[in-house]
């Protein structure tokens, strides 16, 4: 399995993984250029995409759909509420809406639910033979039963989106404060600390950081408090990156 996230913030999100069955994005944020752009450089493109994942249905993670849609026919993956909010999608004939896992091949697509201000939100776990990765932003909290199927992937992007303090002491107006702190707003730098505790097994090989707010947050301070927070339970893991608004990280093989 190949994973590269191609983008990661406000601005827009979108990753690219690869298995021996199939070519995914999880959502398409960014511009198509801009997309296409990176999966040139990963030496495929944009009309070899198989199935796209959506995760909710928020501009920073659905900009470059319509575009996409106009010019290629890759399998949209959403739930009923993400459907429902999407109304350029209604109609299509090549979408899978609901919760069920989807299995070609060698490759299993599960899903799991987040929770935000969007309706039907989703995190995803992507498995083949070997490996298997978990993607999970725009969350404010994981609910306990998740914690045995999300346990020991090889692979984790997960949301580090700010640290408390900087969000409580900064410019953001006290509304807004108060919904990316709630439980239906993004994880904490501490929260996604916790949360990795509950996951990160022995196959654990890498953890990459999403989602970073760039006024509330910073990436040494992002890591330093993953890792913390890490320490605090007994977690001796240090395999930790950060993903960036404009550029795309490696290529994780996993």
């Amino acid at each position: 399995m190949l994973v590269s996230v191609l983008a990661s913030g406000s601005e827009g999100n979108c990753t690219y993984v690869e298995t021996d069955d199939a070519k995914i994005l999880i959502d398409a944020g960014m511009n198509l250029k801009y997309i296409n752009e990176k999966l040139e450089g990963l030496g495929t493109s944009i009309s070899e995409i198989d199935h796209i994942l959506m995760t909710h249905a928020h501009s920073d993670h659905v900009g470059a759909l319509p575009n996409i849609l106009k010019k290629y026919s890759p399998t949209l993956v959403v739930s009923e509420g993400i459907y429902e909010e999407l109304e350029i999608i209604h109609g299509l004939d090549n979408i899978i809406i609901g919760d069920d896992k989807i299995i070609f091949g060698k490759t299993v697509i599960d899903n799991f639910k987040t929770s935000h201000d969007a309706k039907g939100s989703r995190g995803y776990i992507i498995s083949d033979d070997n490996s298997s990765m978990v993607y999970m932003t725009d969350t404010g909290y994981l609910h306990q039963k998740y914690f045995n199927k999300l346990y020991n992937k090889t692979l984790y992007v997960i949301e580090a989106n700010h640290d408390v303090e900087m969000l409580i002491n900064g410019k953001y107006p006290k509304w807004l404060k108060s919904r990316i702190l709630s439980d239906r707003g993004h994880l904490s730098n501490n929260a996604c600390g916790f949360y990795l505790s509950k996951m990160i097994g022995p196959d654990t090989k890498k953890v990459v950081l999403a989602h970073l707010s760039k006024e509330n947050n910073k990436p040494e301070v992002a890591v330093s408090t993953v890792l913390k927070t890490l320490k605090e339970y007994d977690i001796d893991f240090s395999e930790i990156e950060i993903a960036k608004q404009n550029e795309k990280t490696e290529n994780y093989s996993v």
